[in-house]
């Protein structure tokens, strides 16, 4: 056990310790998932109806969280700390670990693409300027928070995701009470849409790639992990269901764009155009902050590097990053709710499998008995019910994509 240079502690291996408090665990929970995903989640559920978005909410919600408290489980089995592919690559096996580091590669990079679009579009829309000057503009403060760490990250969180969350109340409170909202228009529902709806819900809460990171920063207080994961995920189901709906009884369903928050601030004025959009920048980046981060000690952890820290490693790792997302962004190949609607999918996929392959494994394999255990979500059913739900609405999303079923938008 070695001090940094910055004053954080080395524990067995190459990701350091950097504490953080059960409140800014649950904000980059809150930070890492209200993203692009919110602002795609009334465009894709247009066809289907708020109702169904809502019971998938709930059930993408409650299945995502037990998950996360598998890996939480699996962390605290586990005394050196590792992202997931090391968990896996430990209690799994090298295919595992590759297909978890895949996964997390390409949610990331799913993620990041929209969030490089979706930022494009905004500051466009808002100062006239080019959508891809304007996401330059948005990956500065972005990359600087990932560059200086977990602790920084913690910190930013909190405090952005706190001001986004009041600006977005209070333009959902202004769109109920709008003489234009319309709520009868959004109660319906069209099951034949439904099943695509659930794969963006989904996108919307994958964090498991995230509680490796908390786990490192509360594990002097392992005890309340599970406690924050469940905080951040319950603040995080109540402005997925309240957005969407804003967005839908004011602009119907016929109005919303890609990006809903545009249209949203227009039909309010002015005032409502920035603070949307205000808000939408905010959610971006500090999910931007959290997967950037994520997927730069995923490399660190696949590719067994010395240390997070060590200038040129980190640098590497960085434009590892930040530079594919942007090209992709405005390549013309993926467009921003396709992002992620194929991030959450396949995914999805392998985040339901492997951590529970990594649980049952880590229970007889590994290095200390955790103050945390999960109890009855453990329990075979409820594993089994994971894997066959996500798996799916993968077969779903085959379908979709070789023209067999019906696209959700």
């Amino acid at each position: 056990m070695t001090n940094t240079h910055d004053g954080t502690v080395d524990e067995k291996g190459a990701l350091l310790v950097q504490k953080l408090t059960p409140a800014e665990a649950a904000m980059m929970i809150v930070g890492a998932n209200i993203g692009s995903g919110i602002l795609g989640l009334a465009y894709a559920s247009r066809l289907a109806g708020w109702p169904i978005l809502l019971l998938w909410l709930v059930i993408a919600g409650f299945l995502t969280t037990v998950s996360m408290l598998y890996v939480t489980e699996t962390t605290l089995r586990t005394t050196k700390n590792l992202q997931l592919p090391g968990l896996a690559e430990k209690y799994v096996g090298s295919v595992g670990a590759w297909l978890v580091f895949l996964s997390v590669v390409a949610n990331s990079v799913g993620c990041m693409i929209a969030y490089m679009a979706g930022s494009g579009r905004i500051l466009g829309a808002m100062f006239g300027i080019s959508n891809q000057f304007g996401s330059l503009l948005f990956a500065v403060p972005s990359v600087v928070v990932v560059w200086l760490g977990l602790k920084a990250t913690g910190v930013s969180e909190k405090i952005i995701s706190a001001g986004m969350s009041i600006l977005v109340l209070v333009i959902i409170a202004a769109s109920f009470l709008s003489s234009k909202a319309d709520f009868g228009s959004v109660m319906y529902a069209n099951w034949l849409y439904a099943v695509p709806v659930f794969n963006v819900a989904l996108f919307c809460y994958i964090a498991q790639y995230l509680v490796p990171e908390l786990s490192r920063g509360l594990r002097h207080d392992a005890k309340k992990i599970a406690p924050a994961i469940v905080l951040g995920m319950s603040i995080t189901f109540v402005l997925l269901a309240l957005v969407p709906l804003a967005v839908l009884v004011l602009t119907g369903p016929e109005k919303v764009t890609q990006v809903a928050t545009i249209a949203w601030g227009q039909e309010l004025g002015t005032w409502a155009f920035l603070t949307a959009n205000i808000f939408a920048l905010c959610a971006m980046m500090t999910s931007y902050w959290a997967v950037g981060g994520a997927m730069l000690t995923n490399i660190v952890d696949k590719f067994n590097f010395k240390s997070e820290w060590d200038k040129n490693t980190r640098l590497i790792c960085l434009a590892c990053v930040v530079v594919p997302p942007f090209i992709l962004a405005y390549s013309g190949v993926v467009g921003f709710v396709n992002a992620i609607y194929m991030a959450g999918t396949f995914g999805g996929v392998i985040m339901s499998i492997l951590p529970v392959m990594m649980l049952r494994s880590a229970r007889k394999n590994g290095d200390v008995e955790p103050e945390y255990k999960v109890g009855w979500m453990a329990h075979p059913a409820m594993q089994n019910l994971l894997i066959i739900i996500f798996c799916c609405g993968a077969i779903y999303a085959v379908g979709d994509m070789l023209g067999l079923l019906p696209a959700g938008w």
